[in-house]
């Protein structure tokens, strides 16, 4: 499946940010299988996350972990929460998400491009 062409300009629209996991919790609320995830992106505050994850990933281990995140659309309630992030993952066919990080440990905050 192609995907639709995209300016330069649109690509740096999207402002995508690392950020560090201080918390995830069991968002009971959700339809599907969720944690709710407290992300720290530096400067740029606290912000908190849904993300369908659950099966690849346990509560203890996504604490401290970076991960990459789209800080700039607006707010969206989901369930119980407003959600104020897209964590960035790889989906498989079984719609299992891989989170997407970086390689070694970065400052919080610093942008993708």
């Amino acid at each position: 499946m192609n995907a639709d062409i995209i300016s330069w300009n649109d690509f740096t629209k999207v402002d995508m940010r690392v950020g560090t996991i201080l918390s995830a919790e069991n968002f009971k609320e959700a339809k599907k299988q969720s944690y709710i995830l407290k992300i720290d992106f530096g400067e740029f505050g606290i912000k908190k996350s849904s993300a369908q994850i659950t099966k690849l990933y346990s509560k203890e281990e996504l604490i401290g972990k970076q991960v990459v995140a789209v800080i700039n659309f607006p707010p969206k309630q989901i369930a119980t929460i407003m959600s104020e992030c897209l964590v960035l993952g790889a989906v498989d066919d079984d719609n299992e998400v891989t989170l997407l990080q970086p390689s070694h440990k970065t400052k919080n905050g610093l942008r993708i491009l």
